[in-house]
């Protein structure tokens, strides 16, 4: 196999700085290319690309401006490699990390597959609490942090590969951004191929954002929930309410305690105890472990509200979802 890594980048070149050095430190001993995508970034990282000429087998393209997954379908398009791995900017990646792809690959192949995510020592608190936030098994972000008991394994694309083959059969990515990582799993499934997550192939996401950035972030995440539905209504699942369900049973707690009755609020304060002792005993910091809760009550509310908009929209409504949302959706013009 002949590994081509796609990075798509919009305005962060010293994303892409701290990425490229850690692939400079590799120990795969075989030959594979890297190719950045530009994505009419108006602060560009072709010169940071440039001082990695000498050490990396990599190209450069700059592009006008049409989202993340018509970005990497680009990449995909140039590269010459048969099976592309994708990362998205904001990573930096273990020194073993190819081998253990090239492992799994010959141990049981598929033609899609999906790494988890961790946080590095020097990464900033916020950092640490919202990667707990969205890996942890106490969280939504169960299947992030490494978990494939919950039904198939739909990659995220911070993280993943997929086979030449399969992106040829499937057109890569859709115009849906977020969303469109589950959208091209089940693409996938319906065209017979297969996804697994490779656990040891992990890399330390970096998710250089703050609090409002994060509540929009998973608020859009939430909002393409039910848009996903409606077009793969097969592969709903109730699990998928429980964000919904948590913000409002927590309005109803309070509510109840107005009248006297706190028998389910103490049921949210446990289940918040929970969540401060794991998250400040896996950062050994009770700093970290307060921030956490922050981080998982905006992940909770900003994916429950999105996701209920959404849902009265798209099912209730029978909104059109490039109507509904139209921020959810990019024009492919490559």
């Amino acid at each position: 196999m002949y590994f081509s890594i796609i990075i798509p980048v919009y305005n962060r070149p010293e994303e892409i700085r701290e990425l490229l050095e850690s692939l400079q430190c590799a120990d795969y001993a075989k030959d594979y290319e890297i190719v950045v995508v530009e994505d009419g970034s108006t602060i560009t990282c072709k010169e940071e690309v440039q001082k990695f000429k000498n050490a990396l087998n990599i190209s450069y393209y700059f592009k006008e401006n049409s989202g993340p997954g018509d970005s990497r379908n680009f990449g995909m398009r140039v590269a010459k490699g048969d099976y592309f791995i994708i990362f998205d900017s904001d990573c930096i990646i273990p020194k073993n990390y190819l081998n253990e792809v090239e492992s799994e690959l010959l141990r049981d192949y598929v033609d899609c597959f999906g790494g988890s995510d961790a946080a590095l020592d020097s990464f900033s608190d916020i950092q640490k609490a919202i990667n707990f936030a969205m890996t942890s098994f106490l969280t939504t972000g169960g299947i992030r942090g490494g978990s494939e008991k919950i039904g198939k394994f739909q990659p995220r694309s911070f993280n993943m590969g997929i086979s030449k083959k399969a992106f040829l059969a499937s057109n890569g990515f859709g115009n849906i951004h977020p969303g469109e990582d589950p959208d091209l799993s089940i693409r996938l499934w319906k065209l017979g191929f297969q996804t697994r997550l490779f656990p040891k192939a992990f890399v330390y996401h970096k998710r250089r954002i703050d609090w409002p950035k994060f509540s929009v972030q998973v608020n859009k995440f939430g909002k393409a929930r039910p848009i996903l539905d409606s077009w793969y209504p097969e592969y709903r699942k109730l699990t998928f309410f429980f964000p919904t369900v948590f913000c409002i049973g927590l309005i109803i707690a309070i509510v109840l305690l107005t009248v006297g009755r706190f028998e389910l609020l103490l049921c949210y304060l446990f289940y918040y105890v929970l969540l401060f002792v794991f998250a400040t005993i896996d950062n050994k910091s009770f700093k970290i472990g307060f921030l956490a809760l922050i981080a998982v009550s905006k992940q909770f509310f900003g994916y429950g509200s999105g996701f209920l908009s959404s849902f009265i929209k798209i099912h209730i409504q029978k909104q059109q979802p490039e109507q509904a949302f139209p921020e959810l959706f990019f024009s492919i013009k490559s």
